[in-house]
């Protein structure tokens, strides 16, 4: 039975515009089994779960449980937690880190503040400081929501871990089975897809010299879908790689069309137009699901403009 990432891989479905929306993400090391919806079915806490699902509603945070790769044994009660927050909004960008022996303790957060990028509760509840390791690799192996993040991720993850990278982590789900192996990179929060060890490898050294990989890449996880494409799109046209260089600063429209502002940091802007269109021929959007026609995201014109025409 083809599974539904053979099924996009050999339909050749495009990736850009496809990445999980989060301008903030919370990541909490939970060792043991996951189910498909993580943070309510594994061996945390599932009224904590669903307090920190309340909690983090509406704020531009996102939760996601991580475990080491390899044998998913629980650690003992009262065992140290690897926490991570990461800020993903150009020009803010920032990964902290703590660790705790009690997830309570991530109540403790304001929400909201992470979601607009202030870090200051992250450090006082839970003695955050900034990550100075290697960039974060999150390799979706969740398993239960759908069997090709297990069948292409875990080996994934076990790869690049076993050749030495650093900041390897299996992570829970980051959308976009079909694109399996997916993979997320902090703390710029670019997500990719269809990943082979040797390309997150150059992805990762991208980023440690501030430099986005455009080839494989579904998005940037600070902008909704129609950002994200047009974001992607612009770095394509234009050769602009630097990790903090480009922001989408207006998106005008609704589906199926909309209009994209891109911002550089050096004062350029260019005025993009990204229209919705349906993948054909219809194919499963997950393995087991029926056939359909997911979304997708198609810059259809490029421009740069001044400051006085986008008034005008």
């Amino acid at each position: 039975m083809s599974t539904c990432s053979t099924a996009s891989r050999e339909l050749d479905e495009p990736l850009a515009g496809t990445a999980a929306t989060a301008r903030t993400w919370l990541l909490l090391e939970q060792p043991g089994p996951w189910g498909a919806k993580a943070l309510t079915s594994s061996h945390l806490d599932p009224a904590l779960g669903r307090a920190l699902e309340t909690a983090a509603k509406g704020t531009g945070v996102r939760i996601a449980l991580i475990r080491r790769t390899g044998r998913h044994a629980d650690r003992p009660a009262g065992a140290a937690r690897r926490v991570y927050a990461a800020h993903t909004v150009p020009g803010r960008v920032w990964l902290r880190t703590a660790t705790t022996a009690d997830p309570g303790q991530l109540l403790d957060l304001d929400f909201a503040a992470l979601g607009r990028g202030e870090h200051d509760t992250f450090d006082t509840a839970l003695g955050g400081q900034p990550h100075d390791g290697d960039p974060l690799a999150l390799v979706c192996t969740n398993g239960k929501r759908d069997r090709c993040c297990a069948l292409l991720g875990r080996p994934l993850a076990a790869e690049l871990a076993a050749s030495g990278v650093d900041g390897v982590w299996e992570v829970t789900h980051l959308g976009g089975h079909r694109f399996s192996p997916t993979v997320l990179v902090l703390p710029y929060g670019y997500a990719y897809g269809r990943a082979e060890a040797h390309a997150v490898k150059e992805v990762l050294h991208g980023v440690q010299e501030g430099r986005i990989v455009v080839e494989g890449c579904r998005g940037s996880s600070a902008w909704e879908r129609p950002g994200q494409a047009a974001e992607l799109a612009v770095r394509a046209a234009e050769g602009v790689y630097g990790a903090d260089a480009l922001s989408v600063v207006h998106t005008q429209g609704t589906a199926p069309r909309w209009e994209v502002t891109v911002a550089h940091a050096d004062g350029r802007r260019w005025w993009v137009e990204v229209r919705q269109g349906a993948s054909s021929p219809p194919r499963p959007e997950s393995c087991g699901s029926v056939l359909g026609s997911p979304a997708r995201m198609d810059v259809t014109a490029i421009r740069e403009v001044t400051v006085t025409s986008l008034a005008c």
